[in-house]
């Protein structure tokens, strides 16, 4: 069965390039077949990896209900709304050569996201037998954590940015794993955009007083904004610069 690794954090933090490098670190080192898995709303995973995605659980979602309520209804005769849509949650999957990736979006309009949610459950029971590993980039908040949407969490990482405050956001879900009798055999922090790869005193303060397990303080990358800013995916910055090899060799140590 698929090791679980999970990401969470607030938003803004560079915790989906954080985990395009990690998708991309389990597939150099030979650990796939690997499913990542795009759990916000605002979904840019794919942008990181290069990859182009198609569909949506949440267009799929989208296109049945309007389906229903269209003169020309395209679920063909004989075929139920549930079987037509098992038909088109094939499509959601999007394949690459050492990774896939399954996108869960969002629906339109208001309302909440439980139907979405729910989906995105049972796609994860159908798939997670086939991967050695899913790598899953959650919301800023942890309702997918909450909700028991995941089949468990063997490995959370906690991202931040070298902030205090980003350091107390990062501890409050923390606090709210523990809170919700959930037990990763490894939680642990990665901190982001530090300068020259270094943390103030007053940040290391605020990760000793919350008894985070700090893992990496990755440096601030130009290069990785230069990437963003030219569309290019970000997780495909040179394996010799400095943020890379620092989570890499992080990585390295808990022997994935």
């Amino acid at each position: 069965m698929a090791k679980v690794i999970a990401l969470a954090g607030k938003g803004g933090t560079g915790k989906t390039t954080t985990g395009g490098m990690i998708i991309k670190y389990l597939v150099k080192n030979h650990k796939g077949p690997v499913l990542a898995v795009d759990a916000d709303a605002n979904s840019n995973l794919n942008e990181v990896l290069g990859m182009e995605v198609e569909t949506t659980l949440g267009d799929i979602r989208e296109e049945v209900a309007r389906a229903e309520m269209s003169e020309k209804n395209p679920i063909p005769l004989g075929m139920t709304k549930p079987e037509y849509m098992e038909m088109k949650l094939q499509d959601a999957l999007a394949e690459g050569k050492d990774y896939d990736l399954l996108v869960m979006g969002r629906t339109q309009g208001k309302g909440c996201y439980c139907y979405v949610n729910g989906v995105l459950q049972s796609q994860l029971s159908r798939y997670i037998d086939n991967y050695n590993y899913l790598v899953v980039d959650n919301e800023a908040g942890l309702e997918h954590i909450a909700r028991g949407i995941l089949p468990r969490i063997d490995i959370l990482f906690l991202i931040s940015d070298c902030s205090r405050r980003g350091i107390e956001a990062v501890a409050r879900i923390d606090e709210m794993v523990k809170d919700l009798g959930l037990e990763p055999p490894v939680t642990k922090l990665i901190v982001n955009r530090a300068p020259g790869g270094k943390l103030n005193e007053g940040t290391m303060s605020a990760i000793k007083e919350h008894g985070l397990d700090l893992l990496a303080v990755l440096p601030h990358s130009d290069q990785i904004y230069e990437m963003d800013s030219e569309g290019l995916p970000t997780s495909d910055i040179p394996e010799d610069a400095p943020v890379k090899k620092t989570l890499y060799a992080a990585l390295d140590t808990l022997q994935l």
